[in-house]
Formats: C-alpha cells, structure tokens, sequence
C-alpha cells in the first residue's frame, strides 16, 4: 500500500504542477513511513517540502493555497494530531464552497495514517473518522489495500472539495497485490463486494477488511455464507450497496477499530434501520474498539477487533 499512495502522488505530480505536498518530514526523510520518498529529489523543494510541527499551519496553508488554485496534499503525521487542526478543517475547508455559494472550492487532501496493531505511542494509533463524517462538506476515504490506495488517492486529489485520506498503518507494508502502472480512479463513494454470502452481511473499512474477509472465510469452512462489503469512502457513503445486501441476508455485523459509541458504525446501524428494518432477521452486531482512550501496546490486541470477536458475533446472529 506504501508503494501504491507514493505512485499515485508521483504520477498526479508529473500530470499537474499545482499538486504539492506538504508536512512534518515529508521532504528530505520521505515521511515517517516512507510514503513521499524521492518526491523532494524529483519535484525540488518549491513542490515538496517540510513544516514545523503545526497542524494548524499545515492546514490553514494548504486552505489558503487551495482557494488560489493551488492543490495541496498535506500530511498530518499521525491521524491522533489532527486534533490541533480541527477548526482548520471543519469550520473553514469543509465549509467554504457552502459559505461563498460556490464561488470558491478548497480541493486539498489531508493524508494521515491511523489505526491499531503496531505497537505505537499515545495519540498515534486513534480511529477518529467519525468526528468528519459529522462535519458536512468534507470527503472521507479509508481504503483497505494497494489497487484501492492508488486510485481512490488519484480520485481524492482531482475532486474539487476537501478530502482527508485515511491510511491504515497495519496495511501499510502487510501483504502485496498487482496494481496498474498506469494511473486509474476509482470513484468515490463507490463500496466493494469483497466476497459475496447469503447468511450475514459483514461491513467493514480500512484495516478490519482483511480480518473481516479472513474470518468470513473461515466461518465457510463451517458452512456460514458470509458477505463482506469494503465501504471504501464513508462520506459519500454507498448506502445502495449495503441495502442490497441487508435484504438478502437479513444480518448485519460492522467491524471498525473506532470506539463504539458514537463511530461510524452506529449511523451505518441508523441508516439501515431506517431503510431495510423488515430485512432484518436479527439485531445489527457492532464489533469495535472500547469505550476508552486507546490503550498501551500490551493490551491492544484484546481492545483491537479481532477473529475471535466477530467470529463469536457472527454466531450469535446465525442463533435468530
């Protein structure tokens, strides 16, 4: 996934010269994992180029280069920093096509990297998607593997409105698969049918796809039909998707590293309620991290979903 994010910065690079980059060691280090390496010595140092240790800054800039036709993409280092950026991104780069009545757009994308699994410090390994899917006007975009990362990214870079791009950091070097050379977009707002089932729909994004898919495919093993949808974006969130498959199955897990309360999980729940609730077979599973702050590397595979949680749910809707 690592290699698939840097080939698609490359390649918008060399087809668009507003596209610049911005953020804490993203320059001459080629960022904290690698993912803008060689963009400094093959752009120069006018299109790729570090800043201090400010996330306001980095946001507010990247706002301000954007409104006067610039396109920026900024990195926040870890997603749990993006706290210091806030009013940057949700009372001014989500909101100012809404507050000029269209005169003005703010095409940036803020790529940040999240999640659990790699033994990080505090404030580095937090989920916090949720707290943008809740301020209108911004796009978010999780992708779960390197054909999804590169062009979902290129996708993200050519929209005209504010993107954040979260990357799962467990996926960032975790397995390999073949992507194009050539750059592709893949649209968003547009969920995938990793595997289709008739017994249980499973819903997931970014770095529970893959465990989702593991399990579901050992649950077929006992016989257990499961489905597994990659959300891919939650804000546009493909909702058609994931009613067509509540009707057919009638049971419904998500899987998401955020905290229960208040994630994302709960409006895919709300919507689905509202739209498919005679479909439903059994009450809708929520798989999650727990309701405290993310915890220290020794415990985190237990506050992290794992196999054993959504295989233990899954159970329990096959019993209604």
């Amino acid at each position: 996934m690592i290699e698939a994010i840097n080939e698609a910065m490359r390649q918008e690079m060399e087809r668009d010269p507003r596209i610049i980059v911005l953020g804490e060691d993203v320059g001459e280090n080629g960022g904290v994992f690698r993912a803008t390496d060689g963009l400094l010595a093959q752009f120069g140092e006018g299109r790729v180029f570090d800043t201090p240790l400010a996330e306001s800054g980095i946001i507010g800039t990247s706002i301000g280069l954007a409104i006067n036709g610039m396109r920026p993409i900024a990195e926040i280092q870890f997603l749990g920093f993006v706290y210091q950026a806030m009013d940057q991104l949700a009372a001014q780069a989500a909101r100012i096509r809404f507050r000029s009545a269209g005169r003005f757009s703010c095409p940036i994308v803020v790529r940040s990297p999240y999640g659990g699994g790699v033994r990080t410090p505090e404030l580095h390994s937090d989920a916090l998607e949720a707290l943008f899917t809740h301020s209108p006007g911004l796009k978010v975009v999780m992708p779960s593997n390197p054909y999804d990362a590169k062009g979902l990214l290129i996708s993200a870079i050519r929209d005209e409105d504010p993107v954040l791009f979260l990357e799962p950091m467990k996926l960032y070097r975790a397995f390999r698969m073949e992507v194009p050379e050539e750059p592709y977009t893949i649209p968003l707002g547009q969920a995938r049918v990793v595997k289709e089932g008739d017994d249980v729909t499973i819903i997931a994004w970014g770095a529970t796809v893959p465990l989702a898919d593991k399990v579901a495919a050992e649950m077929g093993a006992k016989g257990v039909s499961a489905e597994v949808i990659d959300l891919r974006c939650l804000q546009p969130l493909d909702i058609d998707t994931i009613i067509t498959s509540v009707e057919k199955t009638g049971r419904v897990m998500i899987v998401h590293e955020a905290v229960k309360t208040g994630g994302f999980g709960a409006e895919v729940a709300a919507l689905i309620s509202e739209r498919a609730l005679f479909s439903l077979s059994a009450p809708i599973v929520r798989i999650a991290g727990y309701d405290t702050p993310y915890p220290v590397p020794s415990v985190e595979d237990d506050w992290l979903p794992n196999a054993e949680r959504i295989a233990e749910g899954i159970e329990t809707l096959l019993r209604y």
